[in-house]
């Protein structure tokens, strides 16, 4: 059986403490899928960067690794930049499978998730007889 690598990949920010969601993310997604090795990585101003996190899975035996933008929207750098730099893990770690996946905000768990929250935040969940966690698939 291979082993797996998931790099959740957030855009970074100069304060410290933007990164709390994302590591909480992380977390959920360690309880959740404990047979994957899982990475946060930032493709700016926070460590560690893509390559860095791509080259520790790589060097921890991982074979094939998931690169997930943790993005609402695949933008420029989710369309141009992710992709080159994955590119160079590519020829670097050329034993690895390395996959690119849209970014979390397009899939429809997000989106889900995300309206259910704006509603249940204005308080319209419970009041028009709805719970927030309505419609999300799991």
């Amino acid at each position: 059986m291979s082993k797996r690598g998931i790099v959740l990949l957030a855009h970074g920010a100069r304060d410290p403490a933007w990164a709390v969601p994302f590591e909480a993310v992380a977390a959920r997604v360690r309880e959740r899928a404990p047979e994957a090795v899982v990475r946060l990585a930032f493709l700016e101003l926070m460590a560690p960067p893509l390559a860095d996190a791509g080259a520790e899975l790589a060097g921890l035996g991982c074979t094939r690794v998931d690169v997930v933008p943790v993005f609402l929207g695949g933008g420029g750098h989710v369309r141009r930049d992710v992709p080159a730099q994955l590119a160079r893990l590519r020829e670097t770690h050329a034993e690895v499978v390395w996959t690119l996946h849209d970014a979390l905000g397009e899939t429809p768990h997000v989106i889900a998730a995300l309206a259910d929250a704006a509603i249940d935040l204005a308080g319209l969940g419970f009041a028009a007889g709805h719970h927030p966690l309505d419609g999300l698939a799991t």
